[in-house]
């Protein structure tokens, strides 16, 4: 693959993105980097993020013959310099043209809500790959898959890639025979210009509540609002929660750019009427979690009607079900296709749980706002009315300020006692961000505990628990990492540390 400085002219000015280009007598440049560390001799380099001059020194001493950024650097004295107006937009339309538009060759569905994206995105995936084997694709906070090979499953960083990721990655999904392509689309891949660009054949918007308020992500909750509706804009084809907060901002987004019969209406609801499928809740316990699809106004020949048993407990994965089937079923899926793997699927680091004798049961789950969290606890005290819900929870530093309210909210309305943790500090003191979360919990409405380390407070939650209690291991999922000054510090997963203190319970001692 190359990238002709011609076609870098004409891209960036077909987007008005071009300021100018000073050439150093560069026709071509083989490979495109925004990380110094990995350039190699030809390639073009993006100065953006927290860029430093030094970074654009490094690649030029590796080779870097062109650099694209907002302003000329002298430490790119004999390169290429392409001026942009907008570098995370440059990089977005010319790594798309680097690897050849692979989007051009998948269909893709875009997921996007505050909750709920990874288990819908792991239902739409589970759905396509029995209809269509070996030819789906999945972008999620935790795995991304781009073939069927195991070297073609690996860990995601971020929720959506950077743009040149993505990219890279639908191209490597293509070649290797990929047709269809499942991915979470976060807020801030729009505020970002991860997606830049990037239209989708079908988008599917799950709910809104507040969350990524703050330092380094949306300045309001409105501008919030106005990147997850992006998805509405740039999608071909609309699934919409009925029941979503801001419904009407949602749906007029939708009817901006997507004609009337391309948006999908659903509602948890039986009885409700002016959406094309219905939810009817039948049983949802811990042990079954069983849901009718009933057509509503106008199915549109799609044959997702009936019964489905999902393998994830909470009556909120109804809803996350239901988009994922309607999705599927716009690309030729049935009720058939969907039964078996919704009946069987298994979710990393979601509703996992672990039965220890004496202390109860142990939920480990990636709820990271108020608004998973609050579902979490709500669905969970309702299974377990004779014991104390107990939740080991922190907030991650640098980032989603407005969460450490949305928790303690969440801990006031639901919890009985609350073990205030570490949970990805970066680089702010995990003791301020628990003050933080104290403060908004309402007083006398929760037993409140303060242990940083979370090994500790994970081991003294279960210890603590009775046979009757449940407790809940929020916010990280099956992350294997803490996020502390910069370094991913080793974390041997809530699910290995509880594992641990179940061991210490069992054989009298417990790995630290």
């Amino acid at each position: 693959m190359e990238l002709e400085i011609a076609t870098v002219k004409a891209i960036l000015t077909e987007h008005d993105l071009l300021k100018e280009i000073k050439t150093n007598g560069t026709t071509l440049n083989t490979g495109v980097a925004y990380d110094s560390r990995v350039v190699k001799p030809d390639d073009m380099f993006f100065c953006k993020g927290n860029f430093k001059p030094e970074y654009l020194s490094v690649a030029k001493e590796k080779g870097a013959t062109a650099y694209v950024s907002e302003t000329e650097y002298p430490e790119g004295a004999g390169m290429t310099a392409v001026i942009v107006t907008n570098v995370t937009r440059a990089m977005a339309v010319l790594s798309a043209t680097y690897y050849d538009f692979p989007q051009n060759d998948l269909y893709i569905i875009g997921i996007t809500g505050t909750k709920g994206k990874t288990s819908s995105a792991y239902f739409t995936h589970a759905i396509l790959n029995q209809k269509y084997p070996g030819q789906v694709a999945l972008f999620s906070t935790i795995d991304r898959i781009v073939g069927p090979k195991a070297e073609d499953t690996f860990k995601s960083d971020l929720t959506t890639p950077e743009s040149m990721n993505l990219f890279h990655d639908m191209r490597r999904a293509v070649d290797n025979g990929m047709k269809y392509l499942v991915m979470e689309v976060s807020s801030q891949a729009y505020l970002r210009d991860r997606v830049y660009g990037l239209k989708f054949d079908c988008g599917i918007f799950l709910n809104i509540t507040p969350d990524h308020i703050g330092r380094n992500e949306h300045k309001n909750f409105e501008d919030y609002l106005h990147c997850k509706l992006q998805l509405m804009v740039n999608s071909k084809r609309c699934i919409i929660d009925a029941d979503t907060d801001r419904f009407e901002d949602v749906f007029g987004a939708a009817k901006a750019t997507t004609e009337p019969d391309q948006i999908y209406l659903f509602i948890a609801d039986a009885e409700a009427g002016g959406v094309d499928f219905n939810i009817q809740d039948n049983e949802d316990d811990l042990a079954v979690n069983r849901f009718t699809i009933v057509n509503g106004e106008d199915p549109r020949g799609l044959s997702i009607a009936g019964d489905y048993d999902l393998n994830v407990a909470g009556d909120y994965n109804q809803s996350n079900a239901t988009a994922a089937i309607i999705a599927a079923g716009l690309v030729g899926a049935d009720h058939e296709d969907a039964i078996n793997p919704l009946s069987e699927i298994v979710i990393p680091g979601r509703m996992e749980h672990l039965e220890i004798e004496n202390h109860g049961t142990v939920f480990v789950d990636y709820a990271h706002n108020y608004a998973s969290l609050h579902a979490l606890l709500k669905f969970l005290k309702h299974q377990y009315q004779n014991g104390r819900v107990i939740v080991v929870v922190g907030s991650p530093g640098d980032k989603g300020i407005s969460r450490r309210a949305g928790f303690g909210k969440a801990l006031s309305e639901q919890a009985d006692i609350a073990y205030l943790t570490t949970d990805d500090p970066g680089f702010e003191k995990p003791e301020e961000i628990i003050k933080q979360i104290e403060l908004s919990i309402e007083p006398n409405t929760v037993e409140i505990k303060e242990v940083l380390d979370r090994r500790d407070a994970i081991q003294q939650a279960i210890e603590l628990s009775g046979s009757q209690d449940v407790v809940v291991l929020a916010g990280k999922g099956e992350d294997p990492y803490q996020k502390i000054e910069g370094i991913d510090e080793p974390w041997p997963t809530d699910m290995g540390v509880a594992k641990e203190v179940k061991r210490g319970l069992i054989y009298g001692k417990t790995n630290k």
